[in-house]
């Protein structure tokens, strides 16, 4: 057995997120991918040269993308020698993108590889409908006048109707937005507390803009020199004055366009390596990936959970693993699919009966220092391009470290949680 190696962090790239049907209506996700991927390339100068893997994704992706991630590599200045393939898990693509690279380069089996994702809203698959599939179908088949005759009688004019790809969850019929609103009121998650998380997003985002976080993290692109989400005018009387998205109907509804993600479109990728590969090609690792935890809820039967809450059970098992508690963390980076579950999230974590009886543990995880979440702005405010989003907060939690390392003179660390449809979540650790 070869010794485990450090993964290091050694940078990001990606393009302004955009609202969907903006700046980016017109561009595929190979379009998008390409440039993130691009961009990453010149930042290192690793035009012409052949790494060890490119891993990426997207979760709404055409049937002729099937080898996106390949077809992105090879027009994005690397070595046609550089091997690629697609992942897929909902949210956390690029996350788990990041782990398959990073265990890779722990195990010696390559020494540097980027990990990414892209989504495009504006750009969602349209399908025939299955009346029309079978027509065709029958059709192809066909060998006589007769037979093909036979299989056009079948034609209906509500075959033409599309098949239009969404993200509600197959088991119970419901989207994201409208689990999330059971979950805040088991939570008792007020309004007024979603909304505060939605406006510190912006106001962290566009901080972070201000003081040049963002230089060497984003590449202007499509007219956009920063995210089109964040908005300057937001505040908390015009947050306070949307109506409810998600549950319009029984007086009770939270969730709003300004306290949930957008839809968005964008991509993002991060170049992970050996530490020798570092030294060698003259690189400072930004921080060092350490460990990840995946887990899964059961959000749909009588023992249900709530479909975002399976990062709650990720963290608890990685930290135990790690022997660390929630206080030893410099930052916290938690995905903001919706303020709400956010909030939900952190409250499960404080919970003594939560933690014992879901989570196995002798009482509550704890709390955070809210000052430390998402200080360079979340989800809600930068938007989440689906499969993205993972690369994104990789990339910005690295630099965020070695900002904190060069300001205090000591290493820091960061915690990782991210959501994910289906009942899933991911939990990583990074250090720098």
């Amino acid at each position: 057995m070869k010794t485990i190696q450090r993964v290091a962090i050694l940078g990001g790239d990606r393009i302004p997120f955009a609202r969907y049907n903006t700046a980016y209506k017109d561009l595929s996700n190979k379009q998008m991918f390409t440039q993130a991927l691009t961009g990453l390339v010149r930042r290192f100068n690793l035009q012409g040269k052949r790494i060890g893997e490119v891993v990426g994704g997207a979760v709404l992706k055409h049937a002729k993308d099937f080898n996106l991630t390949r077809e992105s590599t090879l027009s994005s200045g690397l070595s046609p020698q550089t091997p690629a393939y697609d992942l897929q898990q909902a949210c956390a693509t690029s996350v788990q993108a990041t782990v398959a690279v990073a265990n890779k380069i722990a195990l010696g089996q390559i020494e540097v590889g980027i990990a990414g994702g892209v989504d495009s809203a504006s750009d969602v698959p349209l399908a025939v409908s299955d009346g029309q599939r079978s027509l065709f179908r029958e059709l192809s088949a066909a060998r006589t006048a007769l037979q093909r005759f036979k299989a056009w009688s079948t034609f209906r004019p509500a075959m033409l109707k599309p098949s239009v790809a969404d993200v509600d969850e197959p088991r119970t019929g419901l989207s994201m937005g409208q689990h999330t609103e059971r979950m805040v009121r088991e939570w008792n998650i007020s309004r007024e507390e979603q909304d505060a998380l939605a406006l510190a997003s912006h106001r962290n985002g566009l901080a972070a803009y201000e003081r040049g976080f963002y230089k060497d993290l984003v590449t202007p692109f499509g007219g956009l020199e920063r995210d089109g989400i964040l908005r300057p005018d937001t505040s908390k009387e015009r947050l306070a004055k949307l109506a409810p998205a998600y549950d319009k109907t029984s007086g009770f509804g939270t969730l709003t366009a300004g306290n949930s993600t957008p839809l968005t479109d964008g991509a993002s990728s991060v170049l992970l390596a050996s530490e020798a590969w570092a030294v060698a090609n003259r690189h400072q690792p930004l921080a060092w990936f350490v460990d990840v935890e995946t887990a899964a809820v059961d959000f749909f039967t009588e023992q249900a959970d709530g479909l975002l809450m399976a990062p709650a059970y990720a963290v608890a098992r990685m930290l135990k693993r790690n022997n660390l508690s929630l206080a030893d963390f410099d930052y916290y980076e938690i995905h903001e699919a919706f303020s709400g579950q956010v909030l939900c999230t952190l409250k499960a974590w404080e919970s003594d009966a939560y933690c014992r009886e879901r989570l196995g543990l002798d009482g509550a995880l704890g709390s955070i220092d809210r000052s430390r979440l998402n200080v360079n702005g979340g989800s809600v405010g930068l938007g989440h391009p689906f499969a993205a989003t993972g690369a994104r907060i990789v990339a910005a939690a690295a630099k965020q470290l070695a900002e904190h390392r060069a300001a205090t003179g000591r290493s820091g660390r960061t915690l990782i949680s991210v959501c994910a449809a289906g009942g899933l979540g991911v939990a990583a650790i990074l250090e720098g």
